[in-house]
């Protein structure tokens, strides 16, 4: 019945996704097989993959209806105003008598006749769209383990949605941290691993949605994520971990002074890996389905039609998979790191 369940959901997920390809680019192409209107189409559709993966100053709901979002900028002074004022970038925005353009997702001093000025004073604290949903996940978050929190107070057993994050929260316990970390040594990690895995599970099954949502396909959000962690591992190790980083026991001196160096960029890579593994996964994960998607309006077949249409479909609920696998990957290995950080050694 589960199966059953996830089946229909990634289903009705990938006819989403297609019917926003289409309500973006609405094929007004007639089917004449011209090499120019072949090639307009193709460039429709890799422009429309690079617009999905951007960020942007406004939550485009689909093509034609767009939600402004606050632009804050830092210009000897904050300036504040809604996106809308630079009409998707065709007009300039003037606050306080300064006048700023948007062009390609970033924000340029200009004059009035729009040539662009000396920059280096623009500080942008816009709330764009991939911070405006990083801002309602933490906000479901908060209210959903609250509410998980309070449903205990009644009974042993939660209620509601808590009974759906209940498992998971033993999962991440009893798979995760207790295997990796130790049992005197989890609990004070656990806020923190609970946190970054249902944040990065649900952003990622926010990213399948037909609204061009890809937060953690964005390496400044992947990169913020590991640079946690990695603070967090450095200032809660203890000696045995710097000892084994600066002083290697038992091993010749002439070895430890070339593995010093080695064992410090080994501290920075661990993280770096966890920055490139989520975001080159989850952005792969959506050029490749943006891009069947948009064969299916290339092709001009009816069998290529369905063909694309299939493989779109199986690799939707592919996603799906992996969307929990890569919040789990970089739950496990964060744990890890944690791990190796506290573990007591006992060398000889």
């Amino acid at each position: 019945m589960m199966k059953a369940k996830l089946n229909i959901i990634a289903t009705l997920l990938v006819l989403f996704s297609t019917t926003a390809f289409a309500l973006e680019h609405p094929d007004d192409h007639s089917h004449d097989h011209g090499e120019g209107q072949t090639m307009d189409l193709k460039t429709e559709i890799k422009q429309t993959i690079k617009h999905h993966l951007k960020d942007a100053h406004y939550f485009e709901l689909y093509h034609g209806l767009a939600m402004p979002l606050p632009v804050i900028i830092w210009d000897n002074g904050i300036h504040l105003f809604m996106s809308s004022s630079f009409d998707h970038g065709h007009t300039l925005a003037n606050s306080k008598g300064n006048y700023y353009n948007l062009d390609h997702g970033k924000i340029y001093k200009t004059d009035s006749e729009g040539h662009v000025l000396d920059n280096q004073s623009i500080i942008d604290f816009s709330i764009t769209k991939n911070v405006l949903v990083i801002i309602l996940m933490c906000a479901f978050l908060l209210i959903s383990f609250s509410k998980l929190a309070r449903s205990y107070k009644k009974g042993p057993i939660p209620t509601g949605f808590g009974r759906i994050l209940e498992p998971l929260v033993l999962f991440v316990r009893d798979d995760i941290a207790i295997p990796n970390i130790g049992e005197k040594h989890y609990k004070k990690y656990m806020s923190y691993l609970l946190t970054v895995f249902f944040f990065i599970w649900f952003l990622n099954l926010s990213g399948m949605m037909p609204l061009g949502i890809n937060v953690t396909g964005s390496i400044v959000v992947t990169f913020s994520l590991a640079l946690i962690t990695y603070f967090i591992t450095q200032f809660t190790a203890n000696k045995n971990y710097w000892g084994h980083i600066f002083w290697m026991p038992g091993v010749p001196v002439p070895m430890k002074i070339i593995l010093l160096p080695i064992e410090l960029l080994g501290t920075i890579i661990k993280p770096f890996s966890l920055m490139i593994r989520l975001y080159a996964n989850i952005t792969a994960g959506h050029v490749v389905l943006m891009s069947l998607i948009g064969l299916i309006y290339a092709a001009q077949h009816w069998l290529a039609n369905g063909a694309f249409f299939g493989l779109t479909l199986f690799l939707g609920v592919i996603e799906l998979l992996v969307a929990f696998l890569q919040a789990y990957i970089f739950t496990m290995l964060t744990a890890l790191y944690f791990g190796s950080a506290v573990e007591e050694h006992d060398d000889h």
